[in-house]
């Protein structure tokens, strides 16, 4: 591949082993109005859009989680910081997964530890995660490595012309292949979770 891939390469290997999440002391204890909300998670998230005209959170979409069953309602028209935290989840899930498959992972997680005051809550849950994704970005950055050395390899008999192509689409399919497969295992795996504790009120 050309020089300037190969920088693109390294830039973005750069950015994974910077990747930050929003922290728990930096969402505001105070409870918050929908537009409060909306200007938080763009001043927080704004690192990961990839255009500057892409909208982190609206009103709308904050409406359709709460009807969807995706989000606990808000008490008296003010979101909390759970609120925030159950928010997070959902952007970072709506990328791959279907609405109904987010609700079905989220639901029994806000259903048992939302607003309990309890060890186990939103807040403890939320840094376990982050810390069990923080602890995997060495071995991810290798594995990005490893698809793109492959990649450099594949089509050594190509004309000249039409190798550095080739080989940017060798290495898109494979990384691909590696979010297709990823994303068939996590929809088997919700296919298996019980049902939603508002479907079974339903029936």
């Amino acid at each position: 591949m050309t020089i300037n891939t190969k920088d693109m390469l390294n830039s973005i290997l750069s950015s994974i082993s910077r990747i930050e999440y929003v922290r728990p002391r930096d969402i505001p204890n105070i409870d918050l109005y929908m537009d409060q909300v909306t200007t938080f998670m763009e001043e927080q998230l704004r690192s990961t859009k990839r255009h500057e005209e892409d909208k982190i959170l609206t009103k709308t979409m904050i409406n359709n989680y709460a009807k969807n069953n995706l989000l606990p309602p808000p008490v008296k028209k003010k979101y909390s910081k759970e609120h925030v935290l159950v928010m997070i989840f959902i952007y970072y899930f709506k990328n791959i997964l279907a609405i109904k498959d987010i609700e079905t992972l989220l639901n029994p997680v806000t259903e048992k530890y939302f607003d309990t005051g309890e060890e186990i809550n939103m807040t403890s849950i939320y840094e376990e995660i982050c810390r069990l994704e923080k602890s995997r970005i060495d071995t991810l950055q290798k594995d990005v490595a490893r698809s793109y050395n492959s990649a450099v390899e594949s089509f050594p008999d190509a004309a000249e012309e039409d190798r550095d192509y080739l080989q940017i689409f060798s290495f898109i399919c494979s990384l691909s292949f590696d979010v297709y497969v990823k994303k068939l295992l996590i929809e088997k795996l919700i296919d298996e979770l019980p049902e939603p504790v508002h479907e079974k009120k339903k029936k």
